[in-house]
């Protein structure tokens, strides 16, 4: 199974990591060339445990919808979100936060596998791992932009 681990190192409160991570606003900021929109389940505001977002985007030219799940929030430490139906055989996504010298080191471990037996494996070899990989780091740097920047109120409506 693929793995994906990254880390982000951002200057500001952890707390304003946290939430901007679990926002489903920026997530929509972040993602605007898919054209990523919750359409179920938590569509604005912050998810917390037990909350579902089913999102609809548009991924290699393909209009697809993905439920996920909020398994775990441990605040200003971590949270987890998995697919409860989607493209993905699974996936499992958590993110950690921790604090060193005076930042914030954001860390992603994204986990997941494609259907399709051999067939998925490879498209996830060849393909998919490196298109997670920077929809992750775009993402991250969204995340950074915010909470380096007074842009973080306007997300969380401080």
């Amino acid at each position: 199974m693929p793995t994906i681990y990254l880390e982000t190192v951002i200057n500001a409160d952890i707390k304003i990591c946290f939430d901007l991570s679990r926002s489903i606003d920026l997530h929509q900021i972040s993602t605007v060339k898919t054209k990523e929109k919750a359409i179920a389940g938590i569509t604005t505001g912050l998810v917390n445990t037990g909350d579902f977002v089913t999102w609809e985007a548009i991924h290699f030219g393909i209009k697809q919808q993905l439920t996920s799940k909020i398994s775990e929030v441990e605040p200003y430490v971590h949270f987890r979100d998995e697919q409860l139906k989607g493209a993905f055989k699974y996936f499992i996504h958590d993110h950690y936060f921790r604090t060193e010298n005076n930042k914030v080191v954001m860390v992603d471990n994204f986990e997941f596998s494609s259907p399709f037996g051999i067939i998925g494996k490879l498209f996830d070899k060849l393909v998919l791992t490196n298109y997670m990989k920077g929809f992750l780091i775009e993402r991250n740097q969204t995340i950074k932009e915010f909470a380096e920047t007074d842009k973080w109120k306007k997300v969380l409506n401080a």
